[in-house]
């Protein structure tokens, strides 16, 4: 068999919150903590009860799920759709890298909080494991092309892969990838190219 050929599965994200422990008890009142709503493909994570809005300087978006744990840092990922609605233009990142990105308001009720930097635009990545990089030959933080099966095959480039045995085998892309390829929850993908 050609590993290359292996698939996996290909999650969609939709826009979501990561917040650090200051900014939850900004928005939530001292002592908050997340409240797990139900467990994500990746071990650990989890999609929490806790929701907020975003504003930026054309509109808002309600309903905002915050994922947990807390993190040492607050970040907002957004599709480029949900940042045109925002008047925001956050850059491509991977999760993580928010040094200079878009600052926006978090409301919950009656308490609000800006942070400076913290919005990015995902870009598409895959989870895996070590062995997962060894079958598939490849390296953390390279840069692949990957095809996925849908009604209308897409194939994106500059995929990145990002390796811990933290992880689950899973790419991940967010809504407006999703809709221009007609990809549904648990698609199937495959490496068919690795850049250098």
């Amino acid at each position: 068999m050609n590993i290359k050929s292996k698939a996996f599965p290909v999650a969609i994200s939709a826009r979501h919150i990561h917040v650090s422990e200051a900014d939850l008890q900004a928005l939530f009142g001292p002592n908050a903590t997340l409240t797990k709503d139900f467990d994500l493909s990746q071990p650990g994570q989890f999609a929490a009860k806790e929701r907020v809005s975003i504003e930026g300087p054309k509109g808002v978006i309600h309903n905002v799920r915050v994922l947990g744990p807390v993190r040492a840092a607050t970040q907002v990922e957004i599709s480029r759709t949900d940042a045109l609605k925002l008047g925001l233009n956050p850059p491509l990142r991977q999760s993580g890298d928010i040094v200079n990105s878009a600052s926006i308001k978090l409301i919950n009720q009656q308490q609000e909080i800006i942070i400076k930097q913290g919005v990015i635009i995902a870009q598409a990545h895959i989870h895996m494991t070590e062995e997962d990089a060894r079958a598939l030959e490849v390296y953390n933080n390279a840069l692949v092309a990957v095809e996925v099966d849908s009604e209308r095959p897409v194939t994106f480039r500059g995929v990145v892969v990002r390796v811990s045995n933290d992880f689950s085998l899973e790419m991940h892309i967010d809504t407006d990838e999703a809709n221009a390829g007609f990809i549904e929850q648990q698609a199937q993908g495959r490496i068919v190219k690795s850049f250098s």
